[in-house]
């Protein structure tokens, strides 16, 4: 925070936008044609609908409507922007960043050199490189240097993987556009406490030319939780050495937070998650004895429990009962509780939508506001907490309170209403999209009041430039 006529002065989220392209795939549909369960898809994963970009989109233009929706809701022109940052792992090329693509569609509407004064970058640590373009530009506002403009961090993304692929179930496209200032009606974030943990991995990674990403999905999936627990670590000595949170004996860091979000590259993954964190949080606690009277089995331990994440896969035996412990822990009153209060709200725009990659964690959030007022809950003053993960790897946790000024913002919030009308795909023409056996303009839908794709040159002087226009 810095000191303004001397009063410390906040930084965080001001207003949020999202934008989902409005076809999409419907998740019992699919795996009838895959052959699967649709019971799978819909409990298992938490999946309903996967949105699909139509042929004339891509991330850029996903951003750059997000960044429109959010100015043009807020009545901001060009020289109200200091920064515009794009988070994404669907990068369109290895030189040229995706924020300014997205400024040249902006001025298309707003006027030629509009935002040449602005400054941005596009980051890459797939899932988690929207936390940390967030973070980069909180400080950037805390710092003094932002002298009364706003940053935009968009995060934008198409989670595709090959057909056939135990990840196809798991796909989704859009962005999310958060406008940051230092007195933001919306969050505040808590200052001096984020935590992050970084370790090179290949959970998942997409090599330079590939259009899907190689995905070891059990191992990813491991990784994550035991990449935000060590973060999460790390950020509760720090909120205890701030004196952020005060904790008295039998209490856990996660009493003191209202609400959590979760990375979800499919929504149970969020469950499963709260379920991890709990057992690490609570399992020297009282409260936990009763637990596992509850449960009726003792937590399971693999044989070697400081092997790598190889060997605790390989260890049959134990995931076997640790599935089987996770699963009786998640039907206790006690796990409901917390994930009815802190977490189911996070889940249900996602169960619409699909993986958004690094948006996937901020629609969460996004989710959550909406859903947990419409309860009628007061949310002034509510702590959120962010538990954000990227493979490769690393996570971040954080946390931040929401404002006194939020219902302003949050009681507009319709995440239907913002996608508008949607468009089914048959499973012929989601697989002809999705193998690129349509050209540009053979788009489904017509697009109107927002930016789309037009022309990719293929001829070696200008190989690979891409133009852009606002339908109007």
């Amino acid at each position: 925070m810095r000191v303004k006529d001397g009063l410390l002065m906040a930084a965080g989220i001001d207003d949020i936008a999202v934008y989902i392209p409005r076809l999409f795939v419907d998740a019992a549909d699919f795996a009838s044609a895959r052959g699967l369960d649709p019971a799978k898809l819909q409990k298992g994963l938490g999946i309903s609908q996967m949105a699909m970009v139509d042929t004339n989109q891509d991330p850029a233009c996903l951003a750059a409507n997000a960044c429109l929706k959010i100015m043009q809701k807020n009545n901001l022109s060009p020289d109200d922007i200091g920064r515009l940052y794009v988070a994404t792992e669907s990068a369109l090329d290895e030189s040229k960043a995706m924020n300014s693509y997205v400024i040249g569609m902006l001025e298309q509407v707003y006027g030629s050199e509009s935002f040449e004064h602005c400054g941005g970058i596009e980051t890459k640590f797939a899932c988690v490189s929207g936390s940390y373009a967030l973070y980069d530009n909180t400080n950037w506002i805390r710092a003094g240097e932002a002298e009364n403009k706003h940053a935009l961090v968009v995060v934008s993304d198409i989670a595709k993987y090959d057909l056939g692929s135990s990840g196809e179930m798991t796909q989704g496209a859009g962005a999310v556009a958060m406008l940051l200032n230092d007195h933001p009606r919306l969050l505040a974030f808590d200052p001096k406490v984020t935590a992050t943990s970084i370790k090179d991995e290949y959970d998942f990674y997409r090599p330079i030319g590939k259009e899907t990403p190689i995905v070891h999905g059990q191992y990813s999936n491991l990784l994550y939780l035991i990449q935000v627990k060590k973060a999460l670590d790390a950020y509760k000595k720090k909120v205890l050495s701030t004196g952020l949170i005060k904790l008295k004996e039998g209490e856990s860091f996660l009493d003191y937070i209202d609400y959590l979000n979760m990375h979800l590259p499919y929504s149970n993954m969020g469950k499963k998650a709260l379920a991890y964190l709990v057992r690490h949080e609570w399992r020297t606690l009282p409260r936990w004895k009763k637990i596992i009277e509850k449960i009726g089995m003792e937590e399971p331990s693999p044989k070697d429990p400081r092997g790598t994440i190889e060997s605790i896969l390989a260890d049959a035996d134990f995931m076997a009962k640790d599935h089987q412990f996770t699963k009786l822990l998640t039907n206790t009153e006690e796990f409901q509780e917390i994930y009815e209060a802190k977490l189911a709200s996070s889940l249900i725009a996602p169960k619409m939508i699909g993986n958004l990659y690094t948006a996937s964690l901020y629609l969460g959030f996004r989710s959550s506001l909406e859903f947990e007022y419409q309860k009628g809950v007061d949310l002034a003053g509510k702590r959120i907490g962010f538990g954000s993960y990227g493979s490769g790897s690393s996570a971040m946790v954080f946390s931040g309170v929401i404002q006194p000024e939020y219902e302003s913002i949050v009681k507009e919030m319709n995440i239907e209403t913002e996608i508008g009308p949607r468009k089914k795909l048959s499973l012929e023409e989601y697989e002809s999209i999705h193998e690129n056996k349509l050209s540009l303009n053979q788009n489904i839908l017509d697009g109107k009041k927002e930016f789309v794709l037009v022309d990719v040159a293929t001829n070696p002087e200008f190989r690979g430039q891409r133009r852009y226009v606002f339908n109007e």
